[in-house]
């Protein structure tokens, strides 16, 4: 039995556990959850009457959640005492109970833990932070059409530069790494040149595993299966075209695991050219394949055009029984895009995508840019899963300004509960919430947040608590 400092467990309930990465879930499962600093204070509380009111239409009394209060963050240092702002008890309760929820969090002011946020992560190995980018018809967006972005957002949580490995400038590992890089490795290294690291610079470690891009890609590929057809498609975003054995590598462990742990149901981008070309064409010839599929083929040298064309004739013989004749077409399509252009793509066709898999940084940049197309963080969820625990939260700061004002709008959380419900298998309430929130915005039922963009400004925005009201009168 787990002993807590200053916890106390409920009496009634169930754990949930993990097998093979799933959760088990029992009809009363114990669930921690974190209130949250600065508006944490009024968006808890809305989005549990949501999320119980939601669980009871469903279920009537057949299922119920079984909420375990913990702390992290300010209210921890409450508590716990001075700077404790993630004590042991917050981490044993998580690992004990397997999912958890949570509202925003304060990043500590100076030394220690860097974020909170991106602690939990590393101490649980949460490495898919997922976030879905959907529009909620009637919610103010700067974009045209933003109807048409409905993306999911596969980042990988426990590499790259958030792996937080570096060295201030001026440091004496600083200065030592800076040493060994100019004067050993980069001149026994012949592509990097004549090239030198200024004296004083900082130092940053960007790792990047194949273990850790490719249990994150085989994630976005077994989600991508669960998609409608038309919509099974998976981007890898990356920056290879720069940062090649690092961002280029995640690329082509992505295609190395379609093409071998998923060949019988997936089909890159560039197989699917050669044999829609063969398709189109029975008669066409290797060489004419491989000039229809890379551009500028008769400019390359014999080299390259000979490898072009073996590429062309291996995918023909290995997968034209089995992908061929239009087989390909109900297939998950796995491609990919430079991590500066799917800025472009998300906004000038974002139809065209359905799941993006990528790396940490990127991840963050790219998740906030397309929640700005669909209203905002505001309205933005967001998970991070491992094989062994799930923890769920708002995506968006702390605003302490507006806590204790009820006013501040709940459904990053709300939609975060959504996800939880949908990994706890409970799609039927998490499907009334959905439907819930819908109809609240698009009767103009709103926070202010999203009354103020309104066309025209909706005058009486509602209270935190009275929007999740207005979500729940319709279930």
């Amino acid at each position: 039995m787990i002993m807590y400092d200053k916890l106390t467990p409920p009496t009634e309930g169930s754990k949930i556990v993990f097998e093979n990465g799933l959760p088990i879930v029992p009809d009363n499962p114990i669930i921690p959850f974190i209130r949250g600093d600065g508006t944490g204070v009024d968006i808890w509380p809305a989005t549990e009457r949501v999320i119980n009111a939601a669980v009871k239409a469903a279920y009537g009394k057949e299922r119920k959640i079984n909420w375990f209060k913990i702390y992290a963050g300010d209210e921890a240092c409450e508590i716990y005492g001075t700077y404790q702002y993630l004590p042991e008890d917050t981490l044993k309760a998580i690992k004990e109970y397997g999912i958890a929820i949570k509202g925003p969090l304060t990043t500590p002011v100076g030394g220690g833990i860097r974020s909170l946020n991106v602690a939990l992560r590393q101490i649980f190995d949460l490495y898919a932070c997922i976030r879905p980018c959907r529009y909620y018809t009637g919610t103010p967006s700067p974009h045209k059409y933003p109807e048409k972005l409905d993306v999911i957002i596969y980042r990988e949580n426990t590499e790259d530069i958030y792996l937080g490995i570096e060295w201030a400038q001026g440091t004496p590992i600083a200065e030592k790494l800076i040493k060994i890089l100019n004067e050993e490795l980069i001149p026994a290294t012949p592509e990097h040149g004549q090239k030198q690291i200024r004296l004083d610079s900082g130092i940053g470690v960007k790792p990047i595993s194949k273990t850790g891009s490719q249990r994150l890609i085989r994630r976005a590929l077994e989600h991508a299966l669960r998609l409608p057809k038309g919509k099974q498609r998976v981007t890898l975003v990356h920056k290879g075209n720069i940062m090649k054995y690092t961002e280029g590598a995640f690329r082509d462990w992505g295609y190395e695991l379609a093409q071998t742990e998923f060949r019988d149901v997936c089909v890159t981008e560039r197989e699917s050219w050669i044999l829609s070309n063969k398709e189109k064409n029975p008669d066409l010839s290797v060489e004419d394949n491989a000039r229809q599929v890379e551009p500028g083929y008769d400019a390359l040298t014999d080299e390259k055009k000979q490898k072009i064309c073996q590429e062309v004739a291996q995918v023909l013989e290995s997968i034209w029984s089995t992908h061929g004749n239009n087989q390909w077409q109900d297939k998950v399509m796995v491609n990919d895009r430079i991590a500066d252009s799917i800025f472009q793509q998300i906004q000038t066709r974002p139809d065209e995508y359905s799941i993006l898999a990528t790396m940490n940084l990127n991840g963050d940049y790219i998740s906030d840019a397309a929640a700005a197309l669909v209203g905002g963080l505001g309205m933005g969820p967001g998970a991070n899963i491992g094989d062994n625990c799930a923890i769920f939260e708002a995506t968006h700061g702390t605003a302490p300004k507006h806590a204790g004002l009820d006013r501040i709008n709940p459904g990053s959380v709300i939609l975060s509960g959504v996800m939880m419900l949908e990994f706890m298998g409970w799609n039927e309430a998490a499907d009334l919430i959905k439907k819930g929130i819908a109809e609240a915005i698009s009767h103009q039922q709103v926070t202010y947040d999203l009354a103020r963009m309104m066309e025209p400004p909706v005058e009486k925005p509602l209270k935190c608590s009275e929007f999740a009201e207005a979500i729940i009168s319709y279930f």
